[in-house]
């Protein structure tokens, strides 16, 4: 089917986009439950194709940035439908929407690389591990979108500007009970993540931890991640405090993503995966 697949989903997904767009401009429900039916069959098809591309090479593509970029949006979408079904926060859309049409263009635009894969992304173990830790940076990414959510609204209340964003954006109380959602959900996705890498690494290499660039800033993200769900079950955290750790805590997880695997070296950058020819 070639790029067939990939196209239909960034068409729903652009579609989605300018549904999401669209409620949070005129706050129509019907351009919010449209926004949401396109990306829940923009899934469909991202779904066909990740599977698609998995049969043809054997592994899950995570072998270059691209290739990795579109697995994310995918971990990303089907969170925060998760997440649209329980706890409805409906203007979230209109930052979630773009942002995957965003990261699957990525995908086109990015060289797709060649070479030989190294046998480490053939295993089912690490495909595990990585699902795990893609599905859990995507809660904590929603969480992050629903921090920058917070900070315009708390700022909007500050200044008594009862106005544009005021109108369109959920109570303080709403999305805080969002952060807390999303943090309980991809902390121990990404807790998960790390212990099940852990465990690969201590079969293949000998050893838990070897400071790879990667582990080093994932445990830094895992760390701030920890502060806050701690404070907030026994001190009571919540509100700026919150969310101001939650956008921390997922520039850290970028700063993972991008750098380490594209600057840091070691032996979770893509160079290790792709080796060319």
């Amino acid at each position: 089917m070639g790029n067939a697949l990939i196209y239909l989903t960034l068409l729903a997904y652009f579609g989605a986009t300018a549904s999401w767009l669209g409620f949070f401009l005129a706050q129509r429900e019907n351009l919010c439950r449209g926004g949401a039916w396109l990306l829940g069959t923009g899934l469909v098809f991202h779904t066909l194709e990740l599977i698609s591309r998995t049969w043809a090479a054997g592994y899950l593509p995570v072998a270059t940035f691209g290739q990795t970029l579109l697995v994310s949006a995918w971990a990303l979408v089907a969170a925060f439908l998760f997440l649209y079904w329980r706890f409805p926060i409906k203007v979230l859309g209109a930052l979630t929407a773009p942002l995957a049409a965003l990261m699957v263009s990525g995908t086109l635009i990015l060289h797709p690389g060649h070479g030989a894969v190294s046998p480490m992304l053939q295993s089912l173990w690490l495909t595990f591990h990585i699902i795990l830790a893609l599905l859990g940076n995507a809660a904590l990414t929603l969480a992050f979108l629903g921090g920058i959510f917070y900070l315009v609204q708390e700022r909007q209340l500050k200044q008594k500007k009862f106005g544009f964003f005021y109108r369109r954006l959920p109570s303080l109380e709403q999305l805080d009970g969002l952060n807390y959602w999303c943090l309980t959900i991809g902390f121990p996705l990404l807790t998960a993540g790390i212990i099940s890498g852990s465990l690969y690494a201590q079969y293949t290499f000998g050893s838990f931890w070897s400071w790879d660039p990667k582990e080093i800033l994932t445990v830094i993200a895992w760390l701030i991640y920890a502060v806050l769900l701690h404070e907030r079950l026994t001190v009571g955290w919540r509100g700026r405090r919150a969310a101001l750790l939650a956008i921390c805590g997922f520039l850290v997880l970028v700063a993972t993503f991008v750098g380490a695997n594209l600057w840091f070296g070691g032996y979770h950058s893509f160079s290790s995966f792709l080796k060319q020819p």
